[in-house]
């Protein structure tokens, strides 16, 4: 059996490596479909597609499970939203997910979708983490060491403080 995880992993955190861990337990596949790939260098989506992969796959080559990293431009037509990840991703029987519209999309499409269960969501919530790397606290024992690594690698902290800066007067 093939599952379907989406999210938009800014950054991917330790509450989706354990998700990930606990959906390998039920499917021999699993395609991680990144979300608003199309987005980046934004507060709300610093990092790109590719830097979202590769924080990704780096963590996932210690799960067992065989994995397939899709991402997902945003299309803005929920009506066809299914039909452009079924177009994107090899084909799944099984989404997880706790995104309302996403269930309600993909229940009308006829998919078994299961809720993906929050783990620690107050403090393992990429708003909240993305907040500590703009404010300078400490956020990398949230994030598994790969994806410090991997943010390391781009200068993510400095981009991200950089863009959350604003030229407008208090």
């Amino acid at each position: 059996m093939r599952g379907f995880l989406v999210g938009r992993f800014q950054p991917f955190h330790n509450g989706h490596q354990q998700l990930v861990e606990s959906i390998a337990a039920e499917v021999d596949e699993l395609v991680i479909g990144i979300g608003s790939a199309d987005a980046s260098h934004t507060v709300r989506n610093p990092f790109t597609a590719g830097e979202r992969m590769v924080m990704i796959s780096n963590v996932l080559a210690d799960i067992d499970v065989q994995t397939y990293v899709v991402p997902l431009e945003d299309i803005d037509r929920n009506a066809v939203w299914v039909s452009h990840v079924e177009s994107m991703c090899p084909p799944f029987d099984v989404v997880y997910t706790n995104n309302p519209l996403v269930i309600r999309l993909f229940g009308e499409s006829d998919y078994d979708v299961r809720d993906s269960q929050m783990i620690d969501r107050g403090r393992l919530r990429g708003t909240n983490i993305r907040e500590r790397i703009i404010d300078g606290e400490s956020w990398r024992d949230r994030v598994p060491e790969a994806v410090v690594g991997a943010i390391a690698e781009i200068d993510g902290v400095k981009r991200l403080q950089t863009i959350a800066d604003s030229d407008a007067d208090d």
